[in-house]
């Protein structure tokens, strides 16, 4: 069995606790919180589940101290010399939180691999893989590829994190606010690694990269997990990556983030498909994937248990065993085997 430590415990950690404790090959025997009024809590408390025996702490040298084989990183901000003492100290990391495409910045950490004897894999942004290595595996399926697109449409009144929707998105304050809030720049430092993922890939030259954000205010008052979104105040976001080659965009990422569809001035939608994520290959045949099943089919069942998060979560705890068997050193999805699942074992499989 693979021992696992859950490093934080909010949406995406808690839905991998839940992944570590059904997959047959792993075991939780660690967690670590911010909160302290989480420490000393059994797991299971903390989910709101039967008590597991396994006691969350806020002491990193407790979680350090632990007999454990590989950490899930998902705390809300990443931090480099967090994960390079987690390294070091000999435990793989799998986390969703950054360095899915490794480049010349990361030399601190892969040589923090290196020291320690393991791996560091992020699983790519939106939720993992999806503006990245879904469209790559696409890709394989056309000959001169010329376009490549992954872009999500959500209804952000489905996510339960209001201080995160408010002081980090930028969600209900002004417009000013929004574009001076820290998310463009966090999101801009992981989708360029997709597209610079892509880029690289499939083979395209000295692209550049431009970005777009645009907003969309409440026309009328409108509820979110964060309160009324007042007439005035930010209610819509759209961001755009778009790579050009001469004046050709080549790769375009692209997120659409709305507290519903009533009442935004301008008066953006989703359109009559609805929530969705969209990858399109423009090639040689042209490919269209629409994939659902990532956001709930309400906002009522996203605010108990949002799809986008568990399969983000998912991604994490499926990769452990592969993340495990790796050489060390910072791998990205297109250094590993396929990663999959596991079969229910309710369904007559045997664990271990």
């Amino acid at each position: 069995m693979v021992r696992v430590v859950q490093w934080a415990t909010g949406g995406v950690g808690k839905a991998a606790i839940e992944a570590v404790r059904a997959h047959p090959e792993l075991e939780l025997v660690g967690c670590y919180v911010h909160s302290e009024a989480k420490r000393g809590m059994d797991v299971g408390d903390i989910l709101g589940t039967q008590q597991v025996g396994v006691t969350a702490t806020d002491d990193v040298e407790d979680i350090l101290a632990l007999d454990a084989d590989v950490v899930v990183y998902a705390p809300l901000l990443p931090n480099a010399g967090e994960v390079a003492r987690i390294l070091r100290s000999g435990r793989n990391v799998v986390t969703p939180v950054g360095w899915f495409y490794p480049g010349e910045r990361d030399a601190e950490l892969a040589r923090a691999c290196v020291d320690g004897g393991v791996t560091l894999h992020g699983i790519g942004i939106n939720p993992g893989g999806t503006t990245d290595l879904h469209p790559l595996v696409l890709s394989a399926m056309s000959s001169k590829v010329a376009f490549v697109r992954a872009e999500e449409f959500s209804d952000m009144r489905s996510y339960d994190a209001p201080d995160v929707l408010r002081w980090v998105m930028g969600f209900g304050g002004t417009p000013e606010q929004a574009r001076e809030s820290p998310m463009l720049g966090l999101l801009t430092g992981g989708f360029t690694q997709s597209v610079r993922m892509c880029l690289d890939t499939l083979g395209f030259a000295d692209a550049s990269i431009q970005t777009s954000h645009e907003i969309a205010v409440a026309a009328a008052p409108i509820e979110s997990p964060m309160g009324v979104i007042e007439p005035g105040q930010v209610a819509g976001q759209r961001f755009g990556w778009d790579a050009m080659v001469g004046d050709q965009p080549v790769v375009r990422i692209a997120v659409n983030w709305l507290m519903g569809e009533q009442n935004l001035e301008p008066a953006w939608e989703f359109g009559p498909e609805g929530e969705r994520y969209e990858i399109e290959i423009k090639g040689d045949p042209d490919t269209f994937v629409t994939i659902r099943g990532w956001q709930p089919a309400t906002v009522a069942e996203g605010l108990k248990r949002n799809p986008g998060i568990v399969a983000t979560a998912n991604h994490c705890v499926n990769s452990i065993p592969y993340v495990c068997a790796a050489a060390p050193g910072i791998k990205s999805s297109l250094d590993l085997p396929v990663v999959a699942g596991r079969a229910h074992p309710d369904l007559g499989v045997a664990r271990g």
